[in-house]
């Protein structure tokens, strides 16, 4: 943070959680306590607010905090920030800001569903190459999921789900001369899915 502040470069950070955070917002637990007894549903209440810790910070930071309760009970977060409440007021802060890096992160677990981690050759090309294959493959699962997917119940599946249940399929496979015929089991549970996306993506 002191880096990102000599340097003029804005940071959101998560912050873990600690006992001065959480009596801060011990307020805004309890009226979150409140909305989930009288709802029945996950409650969140936001607050933001200068904190600094006793040693490893240089000065006070902006803090954001998420006071959540659940059926399980209290689940608070919070984040620290350079960036103003003008900027970015609480809830959007941590609801749009902070949490698109999660989004991100499933982008990244689904690059892993496509072998992106095998990596075990001993020659830097070789792994490049496979690097290259994967997202490749990658950015084909995306516009089967984009196009072919579209108005299905699989428009946000994962590529794994997608993977697994429209693609790694038993089939028996003829080719003819003008045609390829694609056999496949009369009790395959996703065959409308198949169907919808092939006539989706064919010419």
């Amino acid at each position: 943070m002191g880096w990102c502040e000599a340097n003029t470069v804005d940071y959101l950070f998560g912050l873990a959680r600690n006992q001065r955070l959480g009596k801060i917002i011990g307020a805004q637990m309890q009226q979150a306590c409140v909305l989930h007894q009288s709802t029945g549903k996950a409650a969140r209440v936001f607050t933001g607010f200068a904190y600094s810790t006793r040693k490893s910070w240089s000065r006070a930071r902006r803090v954001v905090a998420k006071a959540e309760y659940l059926d399980k009970g209290e689940n608070p977060r919070f984040v620290v920030t350079s960036l103003t409440p003008d900027q970015w007021p609480d809830q959007d802060l941590y609801e749009k800001l902070y949490c698109a890096r999660g989004e991100m992160e499933n982008r990244i677990k689904e690059q892993m569903c496509l072998f992106a981690y095998r990596l075990s050759t001993d020659e830097m090309k070789g792994n490049q190459l496979r690097l290259y294959f994967s997202a490749l493959a990658y950015t084909l699962m995306e516009a089967l999921r984009r196009l072919g997917l579209k108005g299905t119940e699989w428009a946000q599946a994962q590529v794994d789900t997608i993977r697994l249940k429209l693609l790694k399929i038993g089939a028996i496979v003829k080719i003819s001369v003008r045609r390829i015929v694609l056999q496949l089991s009369s009790t395959y549970p996703w065959k409308d899915i198949f169907a919808h996306a092939f006539h989706a993506l064919r010419c």
